[in-house]
């Protein structure tokens, strides 16, 4: 298997995209918007799950742009299209008609583009997010638009060597906010 091209920030460990993955249910044929998707490190995860999944990759930072792009070629996803730009404007375009489920790595802007999320017909969305005031702000906006769900905090430790022996480092914790149409 090919190794991920990474940016600052990501790839999103493999830990946290399972349960992310888990949370929104996707199904053969879903459309998947992959917002903020840094290496696209969760739409390649994606297709392994369903077949026929469509992926609309969005990300405003040219790095991320140019890993997701190196990312699909490598991993051989052929049914995604990367967009660049904020998220909320191209979600609010004509470029994507509907979205079936989305996940939320970059929260600029969040509740405008949950807003266009819900516009665009998600069943299902899940935002990550590492910043509580980012927790706090998600779950108000999906209150407000009637889709939360619920918030896992997710910790993840890996083992060291330590002196022969082994021992466990932790992760950064990860929220994972998930809201359901």
């Amino acid at each position: 298997m090919s190794e991920i091209v990474g940016v600052s920030g990501g790839p999103t460990k493999p830990e946290i995209i399972a349960v992310s993955l888990s949370k929104l249910g996707l199904r053969d044929g879903d459309r998947f918007a992959d917002v903020g998707c840094g290496t696209g490190s969760v739409s390649i995860a994606a297709t392994r799950l369903v077949r026929g999944l469509t992926i609309y990759a969005i990300d405003a930072r040219e790095e991320a742009l140019r890993a997701t792009k190196a990312n699909f070629k490598n991993f051989n996803i052929e049914n995604g299209r990367i967009f660049a730009g904020e998220a909320s404007e191209i979600l609010g375009g004509e470029l994507i008609d509907s979205v079936d489920c989305a996940f939320v790595g970059g929260t600029k802007n969040i509740g405008t583009v949950l807003e266009k999320l819900v516009q665009k017909n998600a069943r299902s969305v899940v935002v990550n997010a590492v910043r509580i005031e980012t927790v706090v702000r998600t779950i108000e906006a999906m209150k407000k638009l009637g889709i939360f769900y619920e918030v896992i905090h997710l910790v993840v430790s890996r083992s060291a060597p330590i002196a022969g022996e082994t021992m466990f480092k932790p992760e950064n914790p990860v929220y994972i906010i998930v809201g359901k149409s």
